[in-house]
């Protein structure tokens, strides 16, 4: 799984940029598998990215088009996808997108993260041996009606707000 650390992320892209080139040869961000947000208004930046939930909601797909790879990575099935959105809708904090006809989900590259490859900050670090993955029950209703833009926001806040108790304590 690959952890995140927003209080390392400097918001530079270059996680972004490495996903979309190594899977297409170009740089479009709306490819990328990985989007990393800039909340300027309360000064965080932070990767939002496939997170290998305990409940994987996108795995709900009416078309059985979605599997599970070896390091746990969402495999998306082209032939089977009927490009429904089931998976984008059901994924809590939009890391599943559909653009221009393709669902994009991080794979892990397959199992060499060219995100944290990229990450020199340390904001991304592939750990594949981690078995803790996060339970999203409590996101998945609070984003229920949500588009996956608004999903990554969300999230990217809800990590936000220890980070900025512990600045206001002077702790961090």
């Amino acid at each position: 799984m690959i952890e995140l650390d927003i209080n390392k992320c400097t918001g530079c892209r270059r996680c972004e940029t490495a996903c979309t080139f190594f899977h297409s040869g170009r740089i479009n961000r709306s490819m990328a598998r990985v989007k990393v947000l800039n909340l300027y208004e309360i000064g965080i930046d932070g990767p939002v990215l496939c997170r290998q939930c305990q409940e994987r909601y996108c795995m709900k797909c009416p078309a059985d088009a979605l599997s599970l790879g070896d390091d746990g990575q969402v495999i998306v099935s082209r032939t089977l996808c009927t490009l429904c959105g089931a998976c984008e809708d059901n994924c809590p904090i939009g890391t599943v997108e559909i653009f221009d006809g393709i669902v994009y989900v991080c794979d892990l590259c397959g199992g060499t993260p060219k995100c944290v490859e990229a990450c020199t900050e340390g904001a991304l670090v592939w750990n594949p041996d981690d078995g803790e993955h996060p339970s999203f029950l409590a996101v998945k209703k609070e984003t229920k009606k949500m588009t996956p833009d608004e999903k990554r926001q969300h999230y990217l806040r809800r990590q936000a707000a220890d980070i900025r108790e512990a600045w206001r304590k002077g702790i961090a």
